[in-house]
């Protein structure tokens, strides 16, 4: 949706919103920072939103007090899994971003790969885990760098990049202290780049890719939210036929999924062969300060007020109710 189709949007017409913030995962930190954002943005849009925070408040709530639909803006399980989703579904309160099914399968890593290579699109060698000794048996069968991490949880919250067979241990308990289910992962080693979509279906498009280039390589939980030294280059400096092609593997990996509202993928580009490489999906994309949906669209000319305004006048329920005929 473009600015000028914003402004034809009548916040009135939205009715009394929910912004769905906080939670109970890992990462309620950034989820009240990127909910936080959200709310003003829309409030000052003249939308009549009001924070919620699922931790604090029942979900009923939200249909006890007539809110007409839901801005999520929680990340990780119990927000961004398909649990709320179905919730919602239950309650009849159209909220944004994909469905249940495709928010449960792309919170899980190992499922949204499976899904990818069914569909042959390209994402770093894996396996699965269970046990220390197991990360041991992959890092040897994978080579250095590997990357360990819980299969469901996001922020690169208890990733490690192992180059020591001794670190495998280490590495396991941290990721297996966030989920107990584990991965194992190849590293490709060059350009770290993320692609948003936005819309739903044939209307779906990628916005610009943005090039992450973080102190050391190292893009981890501080340097995503709480520093200043990462650089997120948009234009990506990347070729413009590079930059269209991952475009293009972005927009057919978030339809592969069944996707719809926006997401935002990670890819990483070999250095050697200059191939893109899927990572994950992220169907419930950050909006704080270092958030990069915001700096995608703003490259098209699209503020964060008009992008929070886009992506919840196009919230939607999987299964709405019929109309009845007369």
């Amino acid at each position: 949706m473009s600015t000028k189709e914003n402004m034809s949007i009548d916040p009135k017409s939205l009715g009394k919103v929910a912004v769905l913030m906080g939670g109970r995962s890992a990462e309620r930190e950034v989820s009240l920072m990127s909910g936080t954002g959200v709310l003003a943005a829309l409030q000052s849009k003249g939308v009549d939103a009001h924070g919620f925070d699922p931790a604090e408040r029942a979900m009923d709530d939200l249909r006890r007090e007539g809110f007409a639909r839901c801005f999520i803006a929680l990340h990780g399980r119990l927000g961004e899994d398909g649990t709320v989703q179905g919730a919602l579904e239950l309650l009849g309160i159209p909220y944004t971003g994909p469905g249940v099914m495709a928010s449960a399968v792309a919170m899980d890593k190992l499922m949204t790969k499976r899904i990818w290579l069914a569909e042959g699109l390209p994402t770093p060698v894996w396996r699965q885990v269970h046990s220390a000794a197991e990360a041991e048996a992959a890092f040897k069968a994978l080579g250095s760098p590997m990357i360990v991490k819980p299969v469901r949880e996001g922020s690169t919250l208890g990733l490690t990049k192992v180059t020591d067979a001794a670190q495998c241990a280490a590495a396991y308990a941290l990721a297996a202290k966030q989920d107990p289910h584990v991965m194992c992962e190849q590293f490709v080693a060059g350009d770290e780049v993320t692609c948003p979509v936005l819309g739903t279906g044939a209307q779906a498009r990628a916005l610009p890719v943005i090039r992450i280039v973080a102190p050391e390589g190292n893009y981890d939980y501080q340097n995503k939210y709480f520093t200043d030294d990462t650089q997120y280059l948009v234009p990506s400096g990347l070729p413009e036929a590079e930059e269209a092609a991952i475009q293009a593997l972005v927009l057919k990996a978030y339809l592969a999924l069944d996707c719809r509202g926006w997401a935002r993928a990670d890819v990483m580009i070999d250095a050697a062969t200059r191939k893109p490489y899927l990572l994950e999906i992220n169907t419930s994309p950050g909006m704080t300060g270092h958030s990069l949906v915001p700096m995608s669209a703003r490259a098209t000319g699209m503020s964060y007020e008009d992008l929070c305004v886009s992506v919840l006048a196009n919230a939607a329920l999987d299964n709405p109710a019929p109309t009845q005929e007369t």
